[in-house]
């Protein structure tokens, strides 16, 4: 690879780390918010799921992926993963309430 080849791709590397920092970021805001639904979902003795909410959402983000050139599936993919993981929190919160 010529050097500047390389000082691109170190370019594009630094620029996929920046944006891997922002989305860890971003994902801790969004479990601290979704915390205290479960929280509050806990209280009022409300199931920790909303497939209703789920599947608006889905819909939702789904369109967003192709409007932004984004494989929608992924999106759904990557959705699933993290509302999974804000459910078995809000069926710990349940728990503990």
């Amino acid at each position: 690879m010529s050097l500047m080849g390389k000082e691109i791709l170190l370019e594009h590397r630094n620029r996929i780390d920046q944006l891997d920092e922002k989305l860890i970021h971003l994902l801790a805001e969004r479990f601290e918010i979704t915390k205290a639904v479960g929280i509050l979902k806990a209280e009022q003795g409300m199931s920790a799921g909303d497939p209703e909410r789920e599947a608006q959402q889905i819909e939702r983000l789904h369109e967003i992926a192709i409007e932004v050139g984004m494989d929608p599936e992924f999106s759904v993919k990557v959705f699933r993963l993290i509302v999974d993981e804000v459910i078995r929190h809000h069926v710990r919160a349940a728990e503990e309430t």
